[in-house]
């Protein structure tokens, strides 16, 4: 530690209820008025990180601000996750900014949890907040898990939030507690009944139950400039461009929706801490000075240097090619949105079928391709078993020997093509049950015969028309789903393949489908559905790319 900076541990700041948060104060050594800092954690303020982030801006003339949120650490009250956040971080952004030690310019930070709860205290605009920097930001109910449920592996991480202290999340046997049904008893088979696993699964309609943890829907009325930092193999990867796109056409003012920056590199959740994800080397490029980032940005708004920062609003790293690279907007304005259309001869069941993907519009109606979903043996997610990453640039090429994978391919690329922002599916579909689900994955298909995941996405049959209509569909009839996939930024080489996967299941991401239609997250019964994907000229199911050509010169 710094032998000049002070500290004063467990200083109790008020809640407009009684209750206390505790706050560990961090000082630079001279000085009579700083700008303040203010990190508040579910996962315990009083850790060596902490200590290390808190050197770091009390060096440059902050006073840095570690919190436990109500509930958690050291604080008092009852912990709901992010119920309470919002009006806490309000109390204590504006109980830091009346100290006499404050130059009453707060500036907010933090990944993932602490990411989302600055944009619920944002809503509330408390008049002291300055800028926030937010990380790997969960997005609003259903965006990430859009199947009416949490993802199985939620309940690993209310598990380690549960009680005061982290737990060890490792103490459990994930692997088979996400084998569980019903879901709603999935925490008792965890060793640890949990009230908020089970109240979210009384909630499976985005209705008021969720309205107080919204914030996608409300960035008009929000009034800060943010730096939004993500990965493309962030497992909450699809929250952080769409919250910079919607602060950068929907803010309140023109200063504050051109005060936005968005940083994505190649990383996981926990961003810009290793240049290698599984078998997958993006180079020592891919790791930046990150913590100068966040210093610049502080310094611009919150000690008025609008010359400490002068970079592009964008800045992505390109996968594949591992260049970083400037742009002025999310989705990039030059976006060739290309539909590559499926196609086959009626066996694309496996890499060892005839799927096809290809840029012409099918001129005729094709063999339609069929597969069954088995709740009892889903397609599995490739991911370790607690919820620290789920996910990465794994391999996916043992997952599409199975017969109820389909799989489309392109020829091999006779040029370089990069791929770069939100990706969708298009599809026609018809199942013999009366609720399924869809799933569809895009791959980087190596001459190697190494097939690299890059981003998927589900749509539940029920959910089809938004998560606050849900309705049954008619067995045998063909519907058109619509399933978001994130979003990449992907340069797919010369020889090369584009690759999709098209299924029903991606367990344990996301909870199976259990095809009966009863209430979800409730029932233990299941039965197989009969699965029709249909291409051609009437039914055109689509791989929709954001194809993005070279700049000239």
């Amino acid at each position: 530690m710094a032998s000049d900076m002070r500290i004063a541990f467990d200083q109790r700041v008020p809640m407009r209820d009684g209750v206390t948060l505790s706050a560990d104060i961090y000082f630079p050594p001279t000085g009579e008025q700083w700008p303040v800092i203010l990190m508040r954690t579910p996962y315990v303020k009083a850790n060596t990180a902490m200590l290390e982030r808190a050197e770091a801006y009390v060096q440059r003339g902050y006073v840095f601000v570690g919190m436990d949120v109500r509930g958690r650490g050291d604080s008092e009250g009852e912990f709901t996750p992010y119920f309470n956040d919002g009006i806490d971080g309000y109390d204590a952004i504006e109980w830091l900014a009346a100290q006499p030690w404050s130059t009453g310019a707060v500036g907010t930070i933090g990944g993932s949890y602490p990411g989302r709860i600055q944009w619920l205290t944002a809503l509330h605009s408390p008049p002291h907040l300055k800028a926030m920097i937010v990380g790997v930001t969960p997005s609003d109910p259903f965006v990430e898990t859009p199947t009416g449920l949490a993802s199985p592996m939620h309940l690993c991480w209310l598990h380690y939030v549960s009680g005061k202290v982290n737990q060890v999340m490792e103490a459990v046997d994930w692997g088979s507690v996400y084998w569980h049904l019903p879901l709603s008893t999935m925490d008792e088979r965890a060793g640890r009944p949990n009230r908020h696993w089970r109240e979210d699964i009384e909630h499976p309609l985005l209705d008021e139950y969720w309205e107080r943890i919204r914030y996608q829907n409300k960035f008009d009325s929000i009034n800060v400039p943010v730096l939004h930092i993500s990965g493309w193999y962030d497992d909450e990867e699809i929250g952080t461009p769409l919250n910079f796109h919607g602060m950068s056409t929907r803010g309140t003012t023109p200063e504050i929706r051109a005060g936005q920056r968005l940083l994505m590199g190649p990383w996981g959740h926990a961003v810009n801490t290793t240049s290698k994800l599984g078998e997958i080397d993006f180079g020592p490029g891919s790791l930046i000075d990150m913590r100068s980032e966040e210093i610049r940005w502080f310094d611009r708004w919150l000690k008025n240097k609008p010359h400490a920062t002068q970079e592009a609003p964008v800045r992505i790293f390109i996968m594949g090619e591992n260049t970083w690279r400037d742009e002025q907007e999310w989705p990039l304005a030059r976006t060739q949105w290309t539909h590559y259309y499926l196609h086959s001869g009626g066996n694309a069941n496996s890499l060892f079928g005839d799927g096809t993907l290809s840029t012409h519009m099918p001129e005729g109606e094709e063999p339609v391709d069929e597969y069954r979903y088995d709740p009892a043996r889903p397609v599995p997610f490739i991911s370790e078993p607690t919820s620290s990453q789920i996910g990465g640039p794994d391999d996916y090429a043992a997952v599409e020997r199975r017969d109820d994978v389909l799989v489309y391919v392109t020829e091999p690329l006779a040029e370089e093509v990069e791929v770069t922002g939100p990706v969708r599916l298009e599809l026609y579909a018809e199942s013999s049950a009366i609720d399924t689900d869809f799933t569809a994955k895009l791959v980087d298909v190596w001459p190697t015969g190494f097939r690299q995941r890059l981003c998927d996405g589900l749509i539940r049959a029920r959910f089809r028309d938004g998560m606050e209509r849900p309705s049954l569909i008619e067995p045998g009839k063909i519907y058109r789903y619509t399933i978001e996939c994130w979003d990449t930024a992907q340069l797919f080489k010369k020889g090369h393949r584009i690759g999709l996967e098209v299924s029903s299941s991606a367990f344990p991401k996301y909870d199976r489908n259990l095809n009966t239609g009863a209430p979800l997250g409730k029932t233990s019964e299941y039965i197989t559905a009969h699965q029709r994907i249909y291409h051609g000229a009437v039914h055109p199911s689509a791989l929709v790319l954001p194809v993005v050509p070279k700049r000239n010169g």
